[in-house]
């Protein structure tokens, strides 16, 4: 996917997504995508995913932000194949915990339903141990193209 990252609810991911500071976005709703009228879709970020540049399994913000790439954050719906799809992406920030790191569960995860699999079964939870679930930012980043 080709996506322009335009505006973004706070600072940290204005600077990430290089877009512009729009802080009236944080009046939009989060955490209530896949619901009825929800003007959001999900994004699942990871901050202490897998690293190594040449590890298949590389991802999260602490990859990027060494130099090794993308995130390679995962959206939970695509046009033409989600019928809900919105641009304004609401970021669920996840953290893979200590035990599932030193159990070598913490891979790269490239789908909504098994990233929620391993939040149910407790191997990722949200920012500073919190539930995992919406971290209330919201970045607009309209897809333009579809490679697939």
């Amino acid at each position: 996917m080709l996506y322009l990252s335009t505006d973004a609810s706070v600072p940290l991911a204005a600077a990430l997504e290089r877009a512009t500071l729009a802080p009236k976005l944080v009046n939009i709703t989060t955490g209530r995508d896949d619901s009825a009228f929800s003007a959001v879709e999900r994004i699942f970020v990871f901050a202490n995913g897998p690293t190594g540049q040449g590890n298949p399994q590389r991802q999260g913000l602490n990859s990027a932000l060494m130099g090794e790439g993308s995130p390679l954050n995962v959206l939970g719906g695509i046009p033409t194949i989600a019928t809900d799809y919105s641009p304004l992406w609401d970021i669920n920030a996840g953290v893979w915990t200590e035990e599932a790191i030193d159990n070598e569960y913490h891979s790269r995860l490239t789908e909504e339903f098994a990233i929620l699999g391993f939040v149910e079964q407790g191997w990722i939870t949200g920012l500073d141990g919190a539930e995992y679930g919406s971290a209330g930012i919201i970045v607009n980043c309209p897809i333009v193209f579809r490679f697939l």
